[in-house]
């Protein structure tokens, strides 16, 4: 059963065959049971839970039976027909798009994402920095205030990385140092991380340190 689970999943889940017009509202039906056994959901499905859509059957015990053999003629026919299409070819080039492309689109969508938060809690605009900046400074953004700028660097990261900040901060301090020693501001490094599904600032702390420092160098203008 282990090997199968993945294949009945997927097609489960795309036919949407797990949805309320064929399964009837689980999640509302299993919080109102509140059962403290499998026999008890069971029973309680079977008596009180019905489908949104058309009953196959007199029972809810048909019903799924013939909800598990539509299931069975969209994996015998339909999916089978569509593996037995796929070529070498297909899988060596959604290898690379996945590795190549689809990572890369999903890494600069976060640092956009992260980008507008920015603008939106500071009320200043961040400029793409210029490519020497980026190579030298690492630095992806940037703030004029006056003639100085402020370096902003977005750095998507995950859960299991979030104790590791300080790394990357020691990593590049030196070409941080050195823009501040430039362009008289410091270089702020943002951490994004995705959060029940939405990619948010990990280190929120930081939208204050990068006012403060506005703040300083309006003051020194």
């Amino acid at each position: 059963m282990p090997n199968k689970e993945w294949i009945l999943n997927i097609a489960f889940n795309r036919w949407q065959f797990n949805r309320p017009r064929y399964v009837g509202k689980l999640s509302e039906a299993i919080r109102e049971c509140a059962p403290k056994t499998l026999e008890d959901w069971r029973n309680y499905y079977f008596s009180r839970v019905k489908p949104d859509g058309e009953l196959f059957g007199e029972t809810m015990q048909e019903h799924l039976e013939e909800v598990g053999k539509r299931l069975y003629v969209k994996i015998s026919e339909q999916l089978r027909a569509e593996i037995e299409e796929i070529t070498e070819e297909d899988c060596i080039r959604y290898v690379q798009d996945v590795v190549l492309r689809r990572t890369f689109e999903g890494y600069q969508t976060e640092k956009q994402t992260i980008y507008e938060q920015l603008q939106d809690h500071l009320g200043f605009k961040l400029h793409p920095a210029p490519d020497a900046w980026d190579r030298a400074y690492n630095v992806d953004f940037y703030i004029p205030v006056g003639e100085a700028s402020i370096g902003i660097q977005i750095k998507p990261t995950t859960y299991t990385q979030t104790p590791e900040l300080h790394r990357w901060r020691q990593w590049m301090q030196a070409s941080h140092q050195r823009f501040e020693k430039e362009h008289r501001g410091k270089v702020f490094i943002v951490f994004s991380v995705k959060q029940n599904g939405k990619k948010m600032i990990a280190n929120p702390e930081v939208v204050e340190d990068i006012r403060q420092e506005i703040a300083r160098l309006q003051n020194e203008a």
